[in-house]
């Protein structure tokens, strides 16, 4: 991966994080039976691999010569 591919995906992960948080705080889990909502830490790493695969998309990959 390139320098360039490498900090997209790590803004894609970081907003990912923040957004899962976000939604594990304002919206969660009440009963805790959610599996990925029922606990911050859960809720962040899973929007951490969303946003990094949703940025990792628009990466455009080297052309082989």
């Amino acid at each position: 991966m390139t320098r360039k591919a490498v900090i997209i995906t790590g803004i894609g992960v970081a907003i990912g994080a923040i957004a899962g948080y976000l939604y594990y705080f304002y919206i969660g889990c009440a009963s805790g039976t959610c599996a990925i909502t029922s606990k911050s830490f859960n809720s962040t790493l899973y929007g951490a691999v969303m946003g990094g695969l949703l940025f990792n998309l628009f990466v455009k990959s080297p052309k082989k010569s």
